[in-house]
């Protein structure tokens, strides 16, 4: 049974910063394309980051870029969110996701929601202002 546990998420003032883990368990680690989406209320499911474990690529959503940064820990089949600068926009409930990506570098293929394998349960990010 393929699981995705988000983990990390809470109350943090605007400026802030955060750190997510997604733990995985029930597949290959390297096979799959791994990272985040979110979901304010209200609004669409947004692509926040990739990270894909077989050649290294990351990926990032406009609207995270230079703020978010992806890593992984292979040994521990774990997927980290590393997160700076919160802004009360960055609020949401954080998902894992996972998708098998034919071996794509990760790129503008992650926007695609409907397309990811697997979901974890999110984990709630609160920003004050």
């Amino acid at each position: 049974e393929v699981q995705l546990q988000a983990s990390g998420g809470g109350l943090v003032q605007a400026g802030g910063s955060l750190r997510l883990s997604c733990a995985t368990s029930g597949f290959t680690f390297g096979d799959y394309a791994i990272g985040w989406y979110r979901q304010a209320p209200g609004k669409d499911r947004e692509e926040v980051a990739c990270f894909a474990p077989y050649d290294g690529s990351v990926y990032y959503g406009n609207s995270v870029k230079g703020r978010f940064a992806i890593s992984s820990d292979s040994a521990k089949n774990t997927v980290y969110l590393q997160m700076w600068s919160l802004k009360p926009e960055d609020a949401a409930i954080y998902y894992c996701t996972a998708d098998e990506g034919s071996g794509r570098p990760c790129g503008s293929w992650w926007t695609n929601a409907d397309g990811m394998d697997y979901w974890g349960k999110g984990t709630q990010v609160t920003v004050s202002s």
